[in-house]
């Protein structure tokens, strides 16, 4: 099943068990209930799900499990972020074999690359499969971005088909539009920004914090896209709080505490993360807290 690059495409957490081996019971759990809340693909492996901490094999592992967990019900997409080019072109090649859908694909990691690199890094990986690609553009925590020559550049390989789009500018929505129509799907990659990029004309969000609060991140979407700001205004005012959880560096722990207090994860981190200190763990859980008890009749 391939993406269309529409709606909701949740972030997901690779739940841990105590001794930081992978829970599949847990992450199977998590499938379903973004799948029945109304997700339009899944995402695996991202930095929300901890990527620098797994190795390429478990990632792959994780891959196999969900895919056959999920049994075509929605596409899933694996993302990419490797240091290498070779090695990316080989995960590239074992995430296809094992069954993904489609690919989020980072700029190189540990390496500051400029414009030519970033460009010739992505084409190279577009190469290397026949998997649709949805580029990351997000220079505010990887110090890499990409302008609008280089998505020109880009788009003439059929296969790259959308951005999450983190820039923290929601004009730039309106930029992609204007400069390429249909031709490129943009999807709001900033919990913060999602409302006002959807009525900017995103076509989705890659969401973080919908691991916790899947139902009222797709009423958000959905209420948008009907053009009925009003009450998407109001859901999205109340989430506000808990969205800001995904715009911190310890966003995994804060998203992990959300999904275990709303019933649907684990805590479980891996090192170098660690639990919360006692100060901040009571301010985190004081805005999950108030967040659940104020929860909006959907």
């Amino acid at each position: 099943m391939r993406p269309d690059w529409k709606g909701i495409y949740p972030a997901l957490t690779t739940p841990f068990l105590p001794d930081e081996t992978m829970d599949f019971q847990t992450m199977e759990k998590k499938v379903d209930d973004q799948i029945q809340s109304g997700a339009n693909a899944l995402i695996l492996g991202g930095s929300l799900g901890e990527a620098s901490t797994l190795t390429a094999d478990e990632k792959l592992d994780l891959l196999r499990h969900v895919v056959a967990h999920t049994a075509g019900r929605v596409p899933i997409i694996m993302n990419v972020a490797e240091s290498r080019t070779t090695e990316a072109l080989a995960f590239v090649r074992r995430a296809t074999d094992a069954g993904a859908d489609g690919l989020m694909v980072l700029p190189p990691m540990r390496y500051k690359a400029d414009a030519d690199e970033v460009t010739a890094w992505f084409r190279a990986i577009a190469h290397e499969t026949d998997l649709p690609i949805l580029l990351y553009n997000n220079p505010v925590d990887y110090g890499i971005g990409l302008s609008l020559q280089q998505f020109e550049k880009l788009l003439n390989i059929p296969t790259i088909q959308a951005v999450k789009e983190s820039t923290r500018d929601v004009t730039q929505v309106i930029r992609l539009n204007r400069a390429f129509g249909d031709r490129l799907k943009v999807l709001c990659g900033v919990d913060t920004l999602a409302l006002e990029s959807l009525m900017l004309g995103a076509d989705g969000w890659v969401a973080g914090l919908v691991n916790a609060f899947p139902e009222e991140t797709v009423a958000i979407y959905r209420l948008a896209r009907q053009g009925d700001f009003d009450k998407a205004r109001k859901i999205y005012s109340w989430f506000m709080p808990l969205l800001e959880l995904d715009i911190h560096p310890k966003l995994v722990q804060y998203i992990k505490l959300a999904e275990g207090a709303a019933g649907r994860g684990t805590p479980y981190v891996r090192a170098p993360r660690l639990p919360l200190e006692e100060t901040e763990l009571r301010t985190v859980m004081k805005i999950i807290h108030v967040g659940l008890a104020t929860r909006p009749t959907l």
